[in-house]
């Protein structure tokens, strides 16, 4: 009996298993499922149905069969250079960061976070979609800290201001930590270390701009527990190991499943 308990595999929501698999982002196949795209062993999929070990997934014209591995996330950390986008393709082609990262079979780099074309420093990549989510969401509760030059007087009040909170247009927002980083540069140029709890659009930017100082660089340094290795040169990768990613997942409170369900493709004339 405790033989056949240990053997059980846990079910699981369709969409989360495809979005952790690297198939498309949960929205994208949720709003697939709702046009009735995906089959499972040949019926329409309904929203929420969970999948088990054998089923067939048929979408896109590609078909996989559900299989239980144990499966850990992997992590890469890029020192991402000046002038790349955060995205898989660009309209205007400019590269992007997915250029400079490892090909891996069967799975996809899904960046935790974006950086702006001109924000270089720390970006994480995962294989695993519901790491990803975590890591982003507020919940979770992960910092960022960036290095910022900064051009503009920067009092006492700029920085009470900005730990207490400023109202954006899309909402309030407020810097968790703010240290003076080195001397003051040639003229009104000053060095500073900040860090923040969310990740919106431009956010480190908009808030110094709120006190109508301009920021002239701005690089990311640390996401949660993990720093910017000082040996990692801009556009190079690193791949976390199994210690530190250990550590990291304790430091975020995230417990990875110790039996996953995983899709594997299968080649057409096998269905």
């Amino acid at each position: 009996m405790k033989k056949e308990e240990i053997e059980v595999i846990p079910t699981e929501r369709i969409q989360k298993t495809l979005a952790r698999c690297g198939l498309g982002s949960r929205r994208q196949i949720e709003a697939a499922i709702k046009l009735g795209q995906i089959n499972i062993n040949r019926q329409p999929v309904v929203l929420g149905q969970k999948l088990q070990e054998g089923d067939k997934i048929t979408w896109k014209n590609r078909a996989w069969v559900v299989e239980a591995e144990h499966v850990m996330p992997r992590v890469l950390m890029y020192n991402k250079p000046l002038g790349e986008v955060t995205t898989r393709q660009d309209e205007k082609g400019r590269k992007t960061v997915f250029d400079s990262l490892p090909r891996i079979k069967g799975q996809k780099w899904l960046n935790i976070g974006r950086l702006d074309i001109n924000t270089t420093g720390l970006l994480l990549f995962t294989t695993d979609g519901d790491f990803a989510n975590h890591m982003m969401h507020p919940s979770a509760n992960i910092d960022r800290e960036y290095a910022c030059r900064v051009f503009g007087e920067v009092t006492a009040e700029v920085i009470d201001n900005l730990l207490s909170g400023v109202e954006l247009e899309d909402g309030v927002a407020k810097f968790s930590d703010i240290q003076a980083a080195g001397d003051e540069d040639r003229g009104s140029n000053s060095w500073f270390h900040v860090a923040i709890m969310e990740g919106k659009n431009r956010e480190v930017r908009r808030l110094w701009e709120s006190q109508n100082i301009q920021v002239n660089r701005l690089k990311r340094v640390r996401y949660g527990g993990v720093f910017l290795p000082k040996n990692l040169r801009k556009g190079q990768v690193k791949e976390l190991n199994i210690k530190e990613l250990d550590i990291l997942f304790k430091d975020t409170r995230y417990e990875p499943p110790v039996s996953t369900l995983v899709v594997k493709s299968i080649k057409k004339g096998r269905r």
